[in-house]
């Protein structure tokens, strides 16, 4: 089946998806189409393993495919690639199951009943702390541990969702009372995400050389935050409202098989940094535990849309270059006897570079609001104006093979949701 050149989904991404028209329906993406995996079992055009998988998938049901490990997706891209590589006949009955993705209602891949928000870029921290420190050096432990808190799954939401600009307790510049009013700093955060596979059960350890095999695929993530919250809640105990009124996600899940030309070794340690203990070492994560997606963030404003302006890049940063990998996080995470489940989230927190153009946040780009970014028609940003788009892509490119992506993760920010009574 033929794709157009620089398509995010070629035949050799095929990343999974859920539609929610009429009935919950798993799907596969391909080129500018899907692949109704219902549909191409009631045309009996699945056979074997990759039949058998179809059959998991039943309902729309992706979480019970996640659970399911990574072979039987793995025997279900197969078999789609290879009937989308057969002849004129066998296609001609598969075009029926072919669903335009422009058209599609997308939901979250899966039914994540957690979701963890990890901190593991070296360059987003010393950035951040230069910011309100410049002699302040990043925490001692960041080299120790990915570290992590643990977000409200129940405010994740597909890529498309709006985003209420939230309300808060916060104390202002200079201010000697606090205030609870719509949040003035709000910023996004550009971060790519991980569904987990089987569960780990409760009291269970794994190994850091099993841990992929409990990581279904990646997406892309937005953890809206709304800074000035999250500045004055934040001491001793960390993020909490600041952070749990949305999480957006990209509604394609591209697998790890997919992704396996574009491995790359893991980001190098610190020089001062400690050794690693031992059961977030091993060789084989060294060598193969990262992954080269180049990232970017585009902005597009209400007056932009208007002009018809295209959106504007603010960062493109690389995600190899990020401290920890998501087999030290699955790791860490459940060290302590936590359990995970199937379509749990982990998302790596904020991906940044070390220069300006690969800061993935508005807090560092703009020094939290001291130094505004330009955007076209001579409007300037410190943190999100209501109308705001903000839209973040993923690509894997390698010279020796077909480059893949992820798709959109975009949310428009919008008025503020009602006040509590009385506030």
């Amino acid at each position: 089946m033929p794709v157009a050149a620089g398509s995010d989904f070629p035949i050799q991404n095929l990343p999974f998806g859920v539609c929610t028209r009429l009935r919950p329906t798993v799907l596969v993406a391909i080129g500018d189409y899907a692949l109704d995996l219902d549909a191409l079992l009631e045309h009996g055009l699945l056979k074997g393993a990759a039949r058998d998988a179809a059959q998991i998938c039943r309902g729309g049901a992706l979480h019970e495919l996640m659970a399911a490990g990574r072979a039987p997706a793995r025997d279900l891209r197969l078999g789609l690639s290879r009937l989308l590589r057969r002849g004129a006949a066998q296609l001609e009955r598969a075009q029926a199951c072919l669903r335009p993705r422009a058209d599609l209602p997308l939901a979250l891949p899966a039914k994540s009943r957690g979701f963890t928000d990890f901190f593991t870029s070296l360059n987003h921290a010393r950035n951040a702390s230069r910011i309100f420190d410049p002699n302040r050096p990043e925490l001692p432990n960041f080299h120790s541990l990915p570290i992590a808190y643990h977000g409200r799954s129940s405010t994740l939401v597909t890529s498309g969702t709006p985003c209420p600009r939230p309300w808060g307790q916060s104390r202002p510049a200079g201010a000697q009372t606090t205030v609870f009013a719509p949040s003035r700093m709000l910023d996004f955060e550009l971060e790519v995400g991980a569904f987990v596979g089987p569960d780990v059960a409760r009291g269970s350890a794994v190994q850091l050389a099993a841990a992929e095999s409990h990581i279904f695929g990646l997406c892309l993530v937005n953890d809206w935050s709304a800074r000035d919250i999250q500045g004055w809640e934040s001491m001793p105990l960390g993020p909490f409202l600041g952070k749990s009124f949305l999480t957006t996600v990209s509604p394609w899940v591209v697998t790890l098989d997919a992704l396996a030309p574009f491995r790359c070794p893991r980001a190098p340690r610190a020089p001062q940094a400690p050794v690693l203990l031992p059961y977030l070492e091993h060789a084989g994560d060294k060598l193969r535990g990262g992954f080269d997606i180049e990232l970017e963030v585009t902005l597009a404003s209400e007056r932009m849309r208007a002009s018809a302006t295209v959106a504007q890049r603010l960062a493109a940063p690389r995600f190899r270059d990020q401290y920890w990998t998501f087999a030290q996080m699955l790791t860490h995470h459940v060290s302590n006897g936590c359990s995970l489940e199937s379509g749990d989230l982990l998302a790596s927190g904020t991906v940044s570079g070390p220069h300006p153009g690969e800061f993935g946040c508005l807090m560092e780009l703009t020094e939290l609001g001291r130094k505004p970014i330009t955007l076209a028609a001579a409007e300037q940003r410190g943190f999100l104006e209501d109308g705001d788009t903000v839209m973040f892509r993923g690509i894997c490119r390698h010279p020796d093979y077909v480059s893949i992506g992820f798709g959109e993760c975009s949310g428009t920010v919008v008025q503020p949701a009602r006040s509590l009574d009385g506030c």
